[in-house]
Protein backbone atom coordinates (compact mmCIF):
# COMPACT_ATOMS: atom_id res chain seq x y z
CA UNK A 1 0.00 0.00 0.00
CA UNK A 2 1.64 3.65 -0.94
CA UNK A 3 2.55 5.09 1.72
CA UNK A 4 -0.19 8.26 1.50
CA UNK A 5 -2.94 7.41 -0.02
CA UNK A 6 -5.50 10.08 -1.30
CA UNK A 7 -8.98 9.22 -2.73
CA UNK A 8 -11.96 11.24 -4.24
CA UNK A 9 -11.15 14.26 -1.75
CA UNK A 10 -13.75 16.63 -2.20
CA UNK A 11 -14.56 20.15 -0.63
CA UNK A 12 -16.76 23.01 -0.93
CA UNK A 13 -17.07 26.61 0.70
CA UNK A 14 -21.10 27.35 0.23
CA UNK A 15 -21.96 26.91 -3.31
CA UNK A 16 -18.26 26.32 -4.29
CA UNK A 17 -16.87 23.29 -5.69
CA UNK A 18 -13.34 23.76 -4.95
CA UNK A 19 -12.14 20.29 -4.96
CA UNK A 20 -14.39 17.93 -7.14
CA UNK A 21 -12.13 14.53 -6.08
CA UNK A 22 -8.66 14.89 -5.56
CA UNK A 23 -6.94 10.57 -5.38
CA UNK A 24 -3.53 10.10 -5.67
CA UNK A 25 -0.82 8.39 -4.09
CA UNK A 26 3.22 8.60 -2.97
CA UNK A 27 5.32 6.36 -2.07
CA UNK A 28 7.77 6.90 1.12
CA UNK A 29 10.44 9.56 -0.23
CA UNK A 30 8.65 10.49 -3.26
CA UNK A 31 8.44 14.45 -3.94
CA UNK A 32 5.43 15.20 -5.60
CA UNK A 33 5.19 18.98 -7.49
CA UNK A 34 1.21 20.66 -7.44
CA UNK A 35 1.31 23.18 -10.37
CA UNK A 36 -1.70 24.95 -12.22
CA UNK A 37 -3.27 28.63 -12.08
CA UNK A 38 -4.60 30.22 -9.00
CA UNK A 39 -8.10 28.84 -8.29
CA UNK A 40 -7.54 25.14 -9.37
CA UNK A 41 -7.46 24.30 -5.69
CA UNK A 42 -4.27 23.44 -5.15
CA UNK A 43 -3.88 25.67 -1.29
CA UNK A 44 -7.38 24.31 -0.50
CA UNK A 45 -5.73 20.40 -1.00
CA UNK A 46 -2.75 21.22 1.15
CA UNK A 47 -4.75 22.79 3.99
CA UNK A 48 -6.95 19.86 3.68
CA UNK A 49 -4.57 17.44 4.31
CA UNK A 50 -2.65 19.34 6.85
CA UNK A 51 -5.97 19.55 8.68
CA UNK A 52 -6.41 23.33 8.82
CA UNK A 53 -9.87 22.60 6.65
CA UNK A 54 -11.96 19.94 6.98
CA UNK A 55 -12.54 18.06 3.47
CA UNK A 56 -16.35 17.43 2.87
CA UNK A 57 -16.20 13.82 1.42
CA UNK A 58 -13.26 11.18 0.93
CA UNK A 59 -9.95 9.54 2.33
CA UNK A 60 -6.54 10.83 3.78
CA UNK A 61 -4.18 7.67 4.65
CA UNK A 62 -1.03 7.67 6.06
CA UNK A 63 1.58 4.89 6.58
CA UNK A 64 -1.77 2.58 6.50
CA UNK A 65 -2.94 4.93 8.66
CA UNK A 66 -6.68 6.17 8.07
CA UNK A 67 -7.09 9.43 9.52
CA UNK A 68 -10.25 10.93 7.69
CA UNK A 69 -12.92 9.05 6.05
CA UNK A 70 -15.71 11.23 4.92
CA UNK A 71 -19.24 10.89 3.34
CA UNK A 72 -18.96 9.47 -0.36
CA UNK A 73 -22.28 10.84 -1.42
CA UNK A 74 -25.42 13.51 0.23
CA UNK A 75 -27.02 11.04 1.55
CA UNK A 76 -24.14 9.88 4.28
CA UNK A 77 -23.20 12.32 7.05
CA UNK A 78 -19.42 13.37 7.21
CA UNK A 79 -17.48 11.43 10.03
CA UNK A 80 -16.29 14.84 11.56
CA UNK A 81 -13.07 14.83 13.55
CA UNK A 82 -14.36 14.73 17.49
CA UNK A 83 -11.94 17.14 19.21
CA UNK A 84 -8.96 19.45 19.02
CA UNK A 85 -6.99 16.84 20.62
CA UNK A 86 -8.05 14.40 17.88
CA UNK A 87 -6.98 17.08 15.31
CA UNK A 88 -3.92 18.05 16.52
CA UNK A 89 -2.48 14.35 16.79
CA UNK A 90 -3.96 14.36 13.10
CA UNK A 91 -1.92 17.22 12.09
CA UNK A 92 1.33 15.70 13.45
CA UNK A 93 1.67 13.58 10.43
CA UNK A 94 1.84 16.62 7.86
CA UNK A 95 3.90 20.10 8.05
CA UNK A 96 2.99 22.92 6.45
CA UNK A 97 5.49 26.01 5.47
CA UNK A 98 3.42 28.51 4.36
CA UNK A 99 3.53 30.89 1.56
CA UNK A 100 4.27 33.96 3.96
CA UNK A 101 6.08 32.21 6.25
CA UNK A 102 4.16 32.79 9.30
CA UNK A 103 6.27 33.34 11.94
CA UNK A 104 5.52 35.25 15.45
CA UNK A 105 7.53 38.41 15.56
CA UNK A 106 7.75 38.72 18.84
CA UNK A 107 9.92 35.25 19.05
CA UNK A 108 13.70 34.97 18.29
CA UNK A 109 14.54 32.51 16.09
CA UNK A 110 15.31 29.71 17.87
CA UNK A 111 11.77 30.03 20.24
CA UNK A 112 9.92 29.87 16.83
CA UNK A 113 11.44 26.54 15.57
CA UNK A 114 10.87 24.90 19.24
CA UNK A 115 7.60 26.70 20.08
CA UNK A 116 5.46 23.83 18.41
CA UNK A 117 7.81 20.99 20.33
CA UNK A 118 7.53 22.88 23.24
CA UNK A 119 3.59 22.64 23.56
CA UNK A 120 3.32 19.02 22.46
CA UNK A 121 5.87 18.35 25.09
CA UNK A 122 3.79 19.80 27.92
CA UNK A 123 1.40 17.52 27.24
CA UNK A 124 3.79 14.48 27.27
CA UNK A 125 5.33 15.95 30.59
CA UNK A 126 2.26 15.82 32.37
CA UNK A 127 1.91 12.02 31.75
CA UNK A 128 5.49 11.38 32.97
CA UNK A 129 4.86 13.79 36.27
CA UNK A 130 2.00 11.39 36.87
CA UNK A 131 4.33 8.53 36.80
CA UNK A 132 7.06 10.26 38.53
CA UNK A 133 4.24 11.07 41.78
CA UNK A 134 3.18 7.39 41.42
CA UNK A 135 6.84 6.05 41.67
CA UNK A 136 8.00 8.21 44.48
CA UNK A 137 4.74 8.45 46.60
CA UNK A 138 5.70 10.51 50.01
CA UNK A 139 8.93 11.98 48.55
CA UNK A 140 8.00 14.94 47.87
CA UNK A 141 11.95 15.75 47.17
CA UNK A 142 12.32 13.17 45.09
CA UNK A 143 9.53 14.30 43.35
CA UNK A 144 10.05 17.71 42.52
CA UNK A 145 14.69 16.82 41.85
CA UNK A 146 12.90 14.10 39.33
CA UNK A 147 10.31 16.16 37.46
CA UNK A 148 13.04 18.98 37.20
CA UNK A 149 15.62 16.79 35.51
CA UNK A 150 12.97 15.44 33.49
CA UNK A 151 11.72 18.72 32.18
CA UNK A 152 15.34 19.77 31.39
CA UNK A 153 16.35 16.50 29.51
CA UNK A 154 12.86 17.06 27.54
CA UNK A 155 13.73 21.12 26.81
CA UNK A 156 17.40 20.65 25.69
CA UNK A 157 16.79 17.73 23.53
CA UNK A 158 14.11 20.06 22.12
CA UNK A 159 16.73 22.74 22.07
CA UNK A 160 19.32 20.06 20.19
CA UNK A 161 17.35 19.37 17.82
CA UNK A 162 15.92 22.52 16.37
CA UNK A 163 19.60 24.03 16.39
CA UNK A 164 20.53 21.23 14.43
CA UNK A 165 17.66 21.99 12.19
CA UNK A 166 18.31 25.43 11.96
CA UNK A 167 22.28 24.51 10.69
CA UNK A 168 20.71 22.15 8.22
CA UNK A 169 18.89 25.69 6.75
CA UNK A 170 22.39 27.93 7.37
CA UNK A 171 20.48 29.66 10.18
CA UNK A 172 22.30 28.45 13.51
CA UNK A 173 24.12 31.42 13.91
CA UNK A 174 21.19 33.36 13.75
CA UNK A 175 19.28 31.59 16.60
CA UNK A 176 18.83 34.56 18.39
CA UNK A 177 17.91 37.20 15.80
CA UNK A 178 14.11 38.17 15.28
CA UNK A 179 12.11 37.68 11.86
CA UNK A 180 12.28 41.29 11.44
CA UNK A 181 16.16 41.33 11.44
CA UNK A 182 15.96 38.55 8.77
CA UNK A 183 15.67 38.61 4.92
CA UNK A 184 12.33 36.90 3.48
CA UNK A 185 14.42 34.41 2.42
CA UNK A 186 15.75 33.17 5.66
CA UNK A 187 12.52 33.76 7.06
CA UNK A 188 11.78 31.13 4.94
CA UNK A 189 13.67 28.90 5.72
CA UNK A 190 13.27 29.07 9.79
CA UNK A 191 10.15 28.46 8.70
CA UNK A 192 11.59 25.07 6.77
CA UNK A 193 13.30 24.32 10.08
CA UNK A 194 10.10 24.77 11.98
CA UNK A 195 7.98 22.05 9.62
CA UNK A 196 10.64 20.09 10.39
CA UNK A 197 11.25 20.30 14.06
CA UNK A 198 8.22 17.79 14.92
CA UNK A 199 9.33 15.06 12.04
CA UNK A 200 6.31 14.89 10.29
CA UNK A 201 5.29 11.91 7.81
CA UNK A 202 5.04 14.33 5.15
CA UNK A 203 6.48 17.95 4.32
CA UNK A 204 4.20 19.97 2.41
CA UNK A 205 4.90 23.56 0.81
CA UNK A 206 2.87 26.22 -0.21
CA UNK A 207 4.12 28.31 -2.67
CA UNK A 208 6.86 28.58 -0.57
CA UNK A 209 8.80 31.17 -2.97
CA UNK A 210 6.01 33.41 -4.01
CA UNK A 211 6.89 36.10 -1.11
CA UNK A 212 10.39 36.56 -2.15
CA UNK A 213 12.25 38.47 -4.48
CA UNK A 214 13.87 36.74 -7.27
CA UNK A 215 17.31 36.66 -5.71
CA UNK A 216 15.79 35.14 -2.59
CA UNK A 217 14.18 32.33 -4.32
CA UNK A 218 17.16 30.52 -5.51
CA UNK A 219 18.40 29.53 -1.65
CA UNK A 220 15.38 28.34 -0.30
CA UNK A 221 14.43 26.15 -3.45
CA UNK A 222 18.14 24.95 -2.78
CA UNK A 223 17.35 24.05 0.68
CA UNK A 224 14.47 22.00 -0.03
CA UNK A 225 16.25 20.35 -3.32
CA UNK A 226 18.88 19.40 -0.15
CA UNK A 227 15.69 17.67 1.98
CA UNK A 228 15.07 15.38 -0.64
CA UNK A 229 16.01 11.98 0.74
CA UNK A 230 14.64 7.98 0.74
CA UNK A 231 12.87 8.81 4.01
CA UNK A 232 11.55 12.56 3.40
CA UNK A 233 7.90 12.47 1.64
CA UNK A 234 7.25 16.00 -0.09
CA UNK A 235 4.40 17.57 -1.34
CA UNK A 236 5.06 21.43 -3.45
CA UNK A 237 3.10 23.89 -4.45
CA UNK A 238 4.89 25.58 -6.78
CA UNK A 239 5.45 27.85 -9.76
CA UNK A 240 8.90 26.97 -10.39
CA UNK A 241 8.43 25.22 -12.80
CA UNK A 242 12.11 24.11 -13.41
CA UNK A 243 12.82 23.25 -9.88
CA UNK A 244 9.72 20.86 -10.24
CA UNK A 245 11.42 19.27 -13.56
CA UNK A 246 14.24 18.67 -12.18
CA UNK A 247 13.64 17.64 -8.26
CA UNK A 248 9.77 16.00 -8.28
CA UNK A 249 9.35 12.54 -8.59
CA UNK A 250 5.43 13.14 -10.17
CA UNK A 251 3.82 16.17 -10.78
CA UNK A 252 0.20 16.91 -11.10
CA UNK A 253 -1.33 19.87 -13.21
CA UNK A 254 -4.45 20.89 -11.50
CA UNK A 255 -7.39 22.73 -12.93
CA UNK A 256 -10.85 23.97 -12.09
CA UNK A 257 -10.34 21.69 -8.59
CA UNK A 258 -9.74 18.18 -10.58
CA UNK A 259 -6.58 16.55 -11.64
CA UNK A 260 -6.37 17.25 -15.01
CA UNK A 261 -2.98 15.15 -15.67
CA UNK A 262 -0.20 13.20 -13.53
CA UNK A 263 3.07 11.61 -14.59
CA UNK A 264 6.92 11.90 -13.82
CA UNK A 265 8.11 15.35 -14.98
CA UNK A 266 8.61 14.25 -17.88
CA UNK A 267 5.65 13.00 -19.13
CA UNK A 268 4.07 16.52 -17.72
CA UNK A 269 6.58 18.97 -19.13
CA UNK A 270 7.76 17.41 -22.61
CA UNK A 271 4.35 15.07 -23.51
CA UNK A 272 1.54 16.47 -21.85
CA UNK A 273 -1.87 14.47 -23.09
CA UNK A 274 -4.12 17.56 -21.60
CA UNK A 275 -4.93 20.71 -23.84
CA UNK A 276 -5.11 22.81 -20.69
CA UNK A 277 -1.77 21.15 -19.74
CA UNK A 278 -0.57 22.46 -22.89
CA UNK A 279 -1.98 25.80 -22.22
CA UNK A 280 -1.04 26.46 -19.23
CA UNK A 281 2.79 25.58 -19.73
CA UNK A 282 3.36 27.72 -22.95
CA UNK A 283 1.69 30.85 -20.97
CA UNK A 284 4.27 29.93 -18.12
CA UNK A 285 6.73 29.93 -21.28
CA UNK A 286 5.55 33.09 -22.59
CA UNK A 287 5.73 34.39 -19.13
CA UNK A 288 9.21 33.59 -18.71
CA UNK A 289 10.04 35.18 -22.17
CA UNK A 290 8.49 38.26 -21.29
CA UNK A 291 10.30 38.68 -18.05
Amino acid sequence: MAFLKIENLKKSFGSSEVLKGISFELEKGEVLAIIGSSGSGKTTLLRCLNFLENADSGTICVADEVLFEGAQNENRQSKRLKSANDIRKKRLHFGLVFQNFNLFPHYNVLNNVTIASRLLAKEQLKQEYKRIKNDNKGDAAAIRRLKKECKDKTINSIETNALDLLARVGLKDRCKAYPCELSGGQCQRVAIARALALSPDVLCFDEPTSALDPELTGEVLNVIRKLKSNDRTMIVVTHEMEFARNVADKVIFMAEGVIEETGTPEQVFLNPKSEKTKAFLQKDIENDFND
